[in-house]
């Protein structure tokens, strides 16, 4: 257990489990999987199990749009205007999220979020329409925001040496909740509720249409219990909770819109944005159509195709955390350009193992390319994320809010493509934008930062010089130097901690 240092004015906690640097606001400077103490590790957990659990509660409804197409007659278009506003009315919730993040913590919006969205979840089984559908899931897809609050809440508490493999790892993690969801609904809980349905009298359709209209009540009652967790047992930043921070002066009051503005103003989140759009915005939309895909291209039924579209979900249990990993091995080795250039190849490899899989007509030869299409697409998230915490420190929620909100723009673009083509039309649209978009690395130039092709160096960041996504200290009486850092086994000084030593372990 490590001493956070002198007192730097009101905090929660006198010392930590983990490493921290007093200089980056007592961010913690290595991660511990397999530790659950409060304050790093139990938010870094609860990051990511929020974002898991807001994917389970957002796509249930996805590996059963076949039955509920059978049910109540559904087009390929209706069905897509519903996958569309899902995923697009999540857009302007993150672009709330942002500067909602900067004043209120991840925490409470987390708790918000996942209670409100249980409740349009657990009403799945009114469906009797497209329009109810549509509505639906547009009041669901507000779950999708929880994504800021998840990557700002490790920004927060995460110092600059490994932050991006920490942003990466919760939303990989969460990530992950969509292939579960496909796996979870559509293979294990949706074939249990037809067997309990089953009492010999109801006909095959009576008792498919009976399980989807109630198996969605599991995934409601799960995120509502984690939001309530969350609340209770979490906090907002190392020092604590944000009310309190503020009440004793340790923090100040921040203006969401000042945050907002300032972030939407730098070019730099726009081109994230854009870049966003064609990783996240690509994993959306292949959490909806996976299934349906191989269920009309393929011939499989409801439970196969649900457990094959799982594995492209699946790939972020490593895929994700690891594109955050190269993103901080290659800064310690190159700075930001070694974190662009690791990002474009990324994108790159992912557009084109997009357009090589729209040309597969194998079944088993589609399930081996999507899983390295998925892994270059989860890889491009994680190097996005390793970016977005540099472009400009003191706004990060808001920029997190704007780049996150990319993610969804490109789901319901790509969305409206295969709503109005054929499938191979529509993946070669989606593989040439990502192409496109990855030549938009040379164009971001971050103060104090190198670019990819125009050099530059690269200012010291941390308790060198600057407190990375560190929320500004209120203005403080003056106080005696801080004391000596130390530890039960004893940690270097922060100043002294090489980029390339990044500390994670169980």
């Amino acid at each position: 257990m490590a001493d956070s240092g002198a007192d730097q004015g009101y905090k929660k906690y006198d010392s930590y489990y983990l490493a921290v640097d007093p200089e980056q606001d007592d961010k913690a400077t290595e991660i511990k999987l397999c530790n659950f103490s409060r304050p790093h590790m139990r938010a870094f957990h609860f990051s990511w199990w929020c974002f898991f659990i807001a994917f389970f509660i957002w796509f249930a409804i996805a590996p059963l749009l076949g039955e509920i197409q059978d049910t109540i007659g559904l087009t390929k278009q209706q069905i897509w205007t519903s996958n569309i506003v899902g995923v697009g009315g999540t857009i302007f919730m993150r672009f709330a999220m942002g500067p909602a993040c900067d004043k209120f913590g991840s925490r409470v919006l987390f708790a918000i979020l996942l209670c409100c969205c249980s409740i349009p979840t657990s009403l799945t089984g009114i469906i009797n329409s497209p329009l109810t559908l549509t509505i639906l899931r547009l009041f669901i897809g507000f779950v999708g925001a929880t994504f800021v609050p998840c990557q700002y809440w490790t920004s927060r508490m995460f110092a600059k040496n490994v932050v991006g493999t920490a942003n990466a790892l919760v939303g990989g993690w969460g990530n992950l909740g969509g292939g579960v969801t496909q796996l979870v609904v559509g293979s294990l809980l949706f074939p249990l509720f037809k067997y309990f349905y089953n009492d010999g009298e109801r006909t095959t359709a009576r008792i498919a249409e009976l399980a989807w209209r109630s198996v969605n009540v599991v995934p409601a009652v799960v995120g509502f219990m984690t939001g309530v967790a969350v609340y209770c047992f979490s906090d907002d930043a190392p020092k604590g909770q944000y009310k309190e921070l503020k009440k004793h002066g340790v923090m100040p009051e921040v203006s969401a819109a000042a945050s907002f503005r300032d972030g939407a103003f730098n070019i730099n989140t726009w081109l994230l944005f854009i870049q966003y759009a064609c990783c996240f915005g690509v994993e959306l939309t292949m959490n909806n159509a996976a299934a349906l895909y191989f269920r009309e291209e393929f011939a499989q039924n409801t439970e196969s195709a649900a457990a094959i579209a799982s594995i492209f979900g699946w790939m972020n249990l490593f895929a994700r955390g690891f594109g955050g990993f190269l993103s901080d091995k290659f800064n310690a080795r190159m700075g930001m350009k070694g974190r662009l250039l690791i990002h474009t190849i990324c994108l790159a490899a992912e557009g084109g193992m997009v357009l090589i899989f729209a040309n597969s007509n194998s079944l088993v030869f589609a399930i081996i390319l999507m899983v390295f299409f998925s892994i270059f697409v989860q890889a491009a998230e994680g190097t996005s994320y390793g970016i977005v915490p540099y472009v400009d420190p003191p706004n990060t929620g808001s920029i997190s809010g704007i780049v996150g909100a990319g993610g969804n723009t490109g789901a319901v673009a790509f969305g409206m493509g295969f709503r109005q083509l054929d499938y191979k039309e529509a993946f070669y649209l989606m593989g040439f934008s990502i192409i496109g978009s990855s030549v938009l690395s040379i164009f971001i130039f971050i103060k104090g930062c190198s670019s990819l092709l125009c050099g530059g160096t690269d200012e010291p960041v941390g308790s060198e010089k600057i407190a990375t996504l560190e929320v500004p200290e209120a203005p403080a009486k003056a106080s005696p130097a801080p004391a000596p850092y130390s530890a039960s086994t004893p940690a270097p000084p922060a100043a002294d901690i090489d980029d390339d030593e990044m500390s994670m372990e169980c």
